[in-house]
């Protein structure tokens, strides 16, 4: 198994949490972005869209993150992090698109325009707007809950947590969500878990 990685991506930082927790110690690749490794031929036929993370396990490769976080939950007995129950694994599928959506186009992209004055959707107002959606989301369950799935952390909180905790960093304060903020708290302080290893 092999992970590329850039060290500039919060998704790929999701992989590499899940793998910490598990305790899979895997070989990654880091791909130079100044120097557009993403963009090489070879990288292309590993990922057409150019991006990481890529998994690549045997015949088995995947680019993107909750499909690598799906798959090594699947594959290395991390049922607490993909419940088996009908509702607990839609409820986690959820959370994994508001990641994908309202979290992406949001929080991640906002912070991308702040950081290196790159704007791909929209301006830093309807960044914001988009992230507001996704934290009030957010703070709804979290107000009264630990977790956003059940009462452990799930791929949910791992999908969720890598832009919103760098949520300040696209101009979005986080002192109006204090369930947010103890959640951040919370998914810090679980054992193995890796310190944030990506800067812009």
């Amino acid at each position: 198994m092999k992970l590329y990685v850039g060290l500039v991506s919060g998704n790929t930082y999701k992989v590499r949490i899940l793998m910490a927790l598990l305790g899979i110690e895997c070989p990654m690749v880091v791909l130079d972005f100044e120097r557009r490794e993403h963009k090489s031929p070879e990288f292309l036929r590993l990922n057409p869209r150019g991006e990481v993370p890529v998994l690549v396990d045997g015949d088995t490769v995947l680019w993107d993150s909750s499909a690598c976080l799906l798959y090594l939950a699947e594959r290395h007995g991390g049922a607490p992090w993909l419940p088996a129950a009908p509702g607990a694994r839609a409820e986690v599928a959820q959370w994994m698109a508001l990641a994908g959506g309202e979290i992406q186009f949001g929080l991640q992209l906002g912070r991308r325009g702040v950081v290196q004055g790159r704007w791909t959707l929209g301006d830093l107002e309807r960044c914001q707007a988009m992230s507001r959606v996704a934290l009030d989301a957010m703070e709804f369950r979290l107000a009264e809950h630990t977790w956003l799935v059940g009462d452990h952390p799930t791929l949910a909180d791992i999908a969720c947590f890598p832009y919103v905790e760098t949520a300040p960093e696209s101009k979005v304060p986080l002192e109006p969500y204090p369930g947010v903020r103890a959640w951040l708290a919370a998914c810090r302080a679980l054992p193995r878990w890796p310190g944030r290893a990506f800067t812009v």
